[in-house]
């Protein structure tokens, strides 16, 4: 109860700032929390499905790909797919749906990135919102009565301190977490296009031979 306690006071003495900062941590939180889990490299990279790519030799080895792809939610079995399912098409049609699928996973894989960078950019700047507002307050007791009783500039002096750090305290890791997350999908996004390309010249091939 006294933990409790102590927490609610903290915030209290934060001042209205902190209700923001508070949201944006919660926000911080369940971004990380979601990408951690849906950017493990198996559930984007599925490597049973590079060693397929990287052995197709022929159609039947095409359709059992592409059953298997069917039955996985992985973004490259997106992409593979949606190579497999237009096949048939000239090679520039056919690289450009390649593309256009690789971008579109691209941007799932990024999905809350966005609102990471915009959390780990704006809780330091919304702290120190927070510690102008506590220094105004100080200033206020100190035309009202003054500099001699420290006990009344206390508030202002807390409130300018307590933002300060956990604007802070939210935006350092965000920003930690925003950085790793961009590499790891550029990363995922190399291999999903190293796979792809593979694909679509094993399928070009194919589809000259049976002309």
């Amino acid at each position: 109860m006294s933990i409790l306690r102590e927490t609610v006071d903290f915030f209290e003495k934060g001042g209205p700032m902190m209700i923001p900062l508070l949201a944006s941590s919660i926000v911080a939180l369940a971004v990380t929390l979601e990408r951690l889990i849906q950017l493990k490299h198996k559930r984007v990279l599925d490597p049973h499905l590079v060693n397929m790519v990287n052995n197709i030799h022929t159609i039947k080895d095409v359709e059992m790909l592409n059953s298997i792809c069917h039955n996985s939610n992985s973004s490259l079995a997106n992409v593979i797919r949606t190579g497999l399912e237009n096949r048939h098409l000239p090679p520039s049609e056919l690289k450009e749906l390649f593309e256009d699928s690789g971008r579109q996973e691209t941007r799932n894989l990024e999905r809350g990135l966005g609102a990471l960078e915009t959390v780990a950019v704006s809780s330091p700047l919304m702290g120190l919102l927070g510690t102008v507002l506590g220094m105004l307050k100080v200033f206020n007791v100190i035309s009202e009565i003054g500099v001699g009783q420290a006990s009344a500039l206390s508030a202002g002096i807390s409130q300018a301190l307590i933002t300060t750090i956990f604007g802070l305290s939210i935006g350092i890791p965000a920003l930690i977490a925003y950085n790793y997350f961009t590499h790891k999908v550029e990363d995922l996004v190399a291999d999903i296009e190293k796979c792809s390309i593979v694909l679509f010249h094993k399928l070009r091939s194919m589809n000259t031979a049976n002309q």
